[in-house]
């Protein structure tokens, strides 16, 4: 039973990552956690998942010309510490908190794109 839900979840983490250009998180932790997951399970999840969708997409891309190596460098190499850095805060933050903090960037990215 658990299996086609994570699967579910994954096709449709990565279709909408792809497709709007989003980290598949945006999509992947809320439907984990709707899932009756913990966030710091959900969050540690969809960061491993993210790795591979993250790489089968980039390839896509650059298979059709449309990746830029030494942009995706200079965005790649500070996103990894900044993973590192984001990784280690939130295992120190209460659950309650970080709750808080990702309902409000999802809030936040909605207001921005309503109003672009």
């Amino acid at each position: 039973m658990r299996a086609p839900k994570l699967l579910s979840i994954g096709a449709l983490g990565g279709f909408f990552g792809a497709l709007f250009g989003v980290g598949g998180g945006i999509v992947i932790v809320p439907l984990l956690l709707f899932a009756g997951w913990k966030i710091r399970t959900a969050t540690g999840t969809s960061l491993a998942a993210i790795g591979i969708t993250a790489t089968a997409g980039a390839v896509v891309y650059a298979v059709h010309g449309q990746v830029e190596p030494a942009y995706a460098a200079l965005v790649g190499v500070p996103a990894a510490f900044g993973a590192l850095g984001g990784t280690t805060l939130q295992q120190r933050l209460p659950v309650h908190t970080l709750s808080f903090l990702f309902a409000g960037l999802l809030v936040a990215i909605a207001i921005r794109m309503l109003l672009q």
